[in-house]
């Protein structure tokens, strides 16, 4: 539900604007969609309120599915998403989506478009969608996205589905968030091993192939299906599962739903859920760590310490690292 559609009652508090954290908290838990919207803008902000709101949230952590879907432009995502948000309705999930759109590097603007495929559901108070840019961030996500899940899960979202921006060969960020990645190909887009090779073969729990009423979805499928055997895998670890489906119609979602379900259950069996969870949470602190280090750093560029420093690295008086280790114990102190 888009918080525009959600019309307070009468007497209520806005909280459009609201900085108080238990407020928001509270009013997200209740399925608040303009809570759940200041939230995020206050994650995507970067706000100084942003420590408050994790500790906040922290208790509800790991309650969501969280479903990463990623391929190329073109190939069906934002289609994908709107099928399996209704299949997950119809099994009366409440479901939240992040809909990463890339952001212009010239200018820093983002169209925001992928939630007009997802019109079906603007009025469903069980579901809530979010379009969020890129920023420039790397990866195919927002920098912000895994805060945005925090919130979602903390909304009370059974299942979080996570839509990346377009990408390539190389943008696997979404599998550091995602419980179960689902990698979209299409038929007719070129050969089908440049298309899963290098990092998105990786990453891969589900391979769906979209828009299955295409020529060429049989040699695609064999391509995917000859890629996966010949990755090596110990007894027990999962195999990567190949989909057929024609999303513009809603055919073949029960099955993307159902290799979805199949994943959650190896997760769960062998221990890879929380070892997933984990990992992304170190993930996570990890990036809040570089991040806070990186802010310190360029506060040094309003001192004289840096300019220094970049002086005699310039002049051949002192090596790069051992520049950068002058830096460090700088910020130690």
């Amino acid at each position: 539900m888009s918080e525009a559609e959600h019309v307070p009652a009468a007497g209520t508090t806005s909280v459009r604007r609201s900085r108080d954290v238990p407020l928001l908290v509270e009013r997200a838990r209740t399925g608040d969609p303009r809570a759940v919207a200041r939230l995020i803008t206050l994650v995507e902000n970067g706000d100084a309120l942003l420590p408050e709101i994790a500790a906040a949230l922290a208790p509800y952590a790991g309650q969501a599915q969280v479903v990463g879907l990623t391929g190329s432009p073109g190939v069906g995502k934002s289609t994908t998403t709107n099928e399996l948000v209704r299949a997950l309705r119809a099994r009366g999930h409440r479901v939240g989506v992040l809909a990463v759109d890339p952001s212009s590097p010239f200018t820093g603007g983002a169209i925001l478009g992928d939630r007009v495929r997802m019109q079906d559901h603007a009025t469903d108070p069980g579901v809530y969608i979010r379009s969020m840019s890129s920023r420039g961030h790397l990866g195919g996500l927002a920098a912000a996205t895994p805060q945005a899940v925090r919130v979602l899960e903390g909304a009370g979202c059974d299942v979080v589905l996570v839509e990346t921006v377009g990408v390539g060969q190389a943008e696997v960020e979404v599998a550091s968030l995602a419980d179960t990645t689902l990698v979209l190909l299409a038929p007719g887009m070129g050969d089908a091993i440049q298309a899963v090779k290098a990092g998105i073969l990786e990453i891969a729990d589900v391979f769906v192939v979209n828009k299955a009423d295409r020529d060429g979805v049989d040699a695609t499928v064999r391509d995917i299906q000859g890629m996966i055997a010949l990755g090596e895998r110990g007894p027990g670890q999962w195999r990567p599962q190949v989909v057929r489906s024609v999303a513009a119609r809603g055919e073949g979602i029960d099955d993307i739903a159902a290799a979805i379900d199949k994943h959650r259950g190896w997760l769960v069996e062998h221990g890879e859920l929380r070892r997933r969870q984990e990992a992304r949470a170190a993930a996570e602190i990890e990036a809040i760590a570089l991040g806070t280090l990186r802010a310190r750093i360029g506060s040094l560029r309003d001192g004289t310490e840096l300019a220094t420093l970049a002086a005699k690295v310039a002049e051949g008086g002192l090596d790069p690292y051992a520049a950068a280790d002058t830096l460090l114990a700088q910020l130690a102190r």
